[in-house]
């Protein structure tokens, strides 16, 4: 089969198309047909170097966003079908730790990630376990369900899971135009949550309003706290969404009401935050860390997904031998929506 990886740490030169042997699936596992795979920021951080998740080896086959179809099954398997169109929940919970004995299996200490520690979605052909698949109806094409695994994942993680968004709240989300914004845009809006968004890009930000955000908040023109004040009659967002790091932090817990939410899983823009200590005990203010879901979420958020009609923006694909530009366009910042990559043909 052909694929991509890298051999060593650096620039998006560094990815390689290789001639792989087609991989085989073991018992309760399924061999899927790539037809697309997501590029995620996981894949660049790691390309640079140095691996992030444990028991990450080289040479690696990026690409944890895979959507493909069945076309071979494992002993055991009974679940799918040869033919089935999937995607792939990319987190391998061991079931074994005491995360998983518990039921919080997001917490797994054995925890594989398909495109993280093993072989991902860069390649025409990749073996996962058969229930981390989850069926996608005819009219959601291969390139779309490619974009739902990490980004609406990681939204429904936030706003859901750990953040409890309701219907009449206000949420604030940073970061117009990327892939989880999008996503939690369109998640708090089928919540029936108020929604404001922050970006220093006008053209995203007027974007986002066509996706349903009520409110839009220019950062590069125009102070953060302010506008979301105003737009809550001075009350302050019930809950901020931060995936960008420490560049808002301060700015976002200032922009909550008394009592709110701040939920953060991301570090695009440095991995240590300060901020002012009594403002946000005076306020009461709940600092909530959100990672990727277990399996019985992710499986809600499909769900929750396909019966609302909720379909990824795609900004540009890409073949599979040209996955270095598909990582530039990435890491320029360019980009509205998912970038993919087709390592066969989408349907």
């Amino acid at each position: 089969m052909r694929a991509v990886l890298h051999r060593g740490h650096g620039g998006p030169e560094i990815l390689e198309p290789v001639s792989l042997p087609d991989p085989e699936p073991g018992p309760g596992e399924v061999l899927i047909a790539v037809r697309a795979a997501a590029v995620n920021r996981l894949d660049l951080l790691q390309r640079r170097g140095p691996g992030l998740l444990p028991h990450f080896s080289l040479p690696h086959v990026p690409g944890m966003d895979v959507a493909g179809d069945v076309v071979a099954l494992g002993a055991g398997v009974h679940q799918r079908r040869v033919g089935d169109r999937v995607l792939v929940n990319p987190a391998l919970h061991c079931g074994h730790c005491a995360g998983c004995r518990s039921g919080d299996d997001a917490w797994c200490a054995g925890l594989r990630v398909v495109g993280g520690n093993r072989p991902g979605g860069y390649a025409e052909l990749t073996v996962v376990p058969a229930d981390r698949t989850h069926a996608i109806p005819a009219t959601l094409d291969h390139v779309a369900a490619a974009s739902l695994p990490t980004a609406y994942g990681m939204a429904w993680q936030g706003l859901v899971v750990r953040g409890g968004l309701r219907a009449g709240e206000t949420l604030m989300v940073h970061g117009a135009g990327s892939g989880i914004t999008i996503a939690a845009v369109q998640l708090a809006r089928a919540l029936g949550a108020r929604v404001l968004v922050t970006s220093g890009s006008r053209a995203k930000l007027d974007r986002m309003a066509e996706l349903g955000a009520d409110v839009l908040i220019d950062t590069a023109t125009s102070d953060l706290v302010t506008r979301a004040r105003a737009a809550t009659g001075g009350a302050g967002v019930d809950l901020v969404f931060d995936h960008v790091g420490p560049a808002l932090f301060q700015a976002s817990l200032h922009a909550l009401r008394p009592r709110g939410r701040l939920v953060f899983c991301g570090d695009t823009t440095g991995t240590s935050a300060t901020f002012d200590l009594p403002h946000a005990f005076h306020t009461g203010v709940t600092l909530l860390g959100a990672g990727s879901c277990g399996a019985a979420d992710f499986a809600t958020m499909v769900d929750f997904c396909l019966d609302r009609a909720l379909i990824p923006v795609p900004d540009t694909s890409y073949p599979l031998a040209d996955a270095a530009h598909a990582h530039r366009r990435v890491a320029s910042g360019a980009a509205f929506g998912k970038v993919t990559l087709l390592p066969g043909s989408s349907a």
